[in-house]
């Protein structure tokens, strides 16, 4: 009886130390990469607005949470676009979905192209995740 005592007592003062050892840096960012680009001959106007999210789609009856975020004007530029979001791996669920998803709008604001596909993105404790890629349609 005394040897369980005395081991449950060394387990209870021992685990707090073992808590500490495991705890990493308070932040571990991960970068999501890739490209973004579209397969019809046509040129964007300079005002195009470019937005590539990273959102969190775990819930299907709910919408979507957006995790992190990239918006640029094209100025000029035509695809592909690369694109980079960093984000924070102590705030993602391990047992969530998160997706990447891309769109086009013209100055006004009326969408022109956005991606139609589910772009799934695993954590696996990689700090650089390229998602290479990703195709977007052409909305009538």
């Amino acid at each position: 009886m005394v040897r369980i005592a005395r081991a449950l007592a060394l387990s209870l003062v021992t685990l707090p130390l073992a808590a500490c050892a495991t705890l990493g840096p308070s932040e571990q960012a991960v970068s999501v990469t890739g490209s973004i680009a579209y397969r019809e001959r046509i040129a964007l106007p300079p005002t195009a607005q470019v937005e590539i999210q990273l959102a969190d789609v775990s819930l299907m009856d709910a919408p979507s949470r957006t995790i992190a975020q990239q918006s640029f004007t094209a100025d000029g530029r035509q695809v592909p676009f690369a694109f980079s979001l960093t984000v924070d791996q102590n705030k993602l669920d391990p047992r969530g979905r998160y997706s990447v998803s891309a769109r086009i709008t013209d100055a006004s604001g009326k969408l022109m192209f956005i991606s139609d596909t589910h772009n799934g993105v695993e954590f696996d404790g990689r700090p650089r995740i390229d998602m290479g890629m990703i195709n977007l349609v052409k909305v009538r």
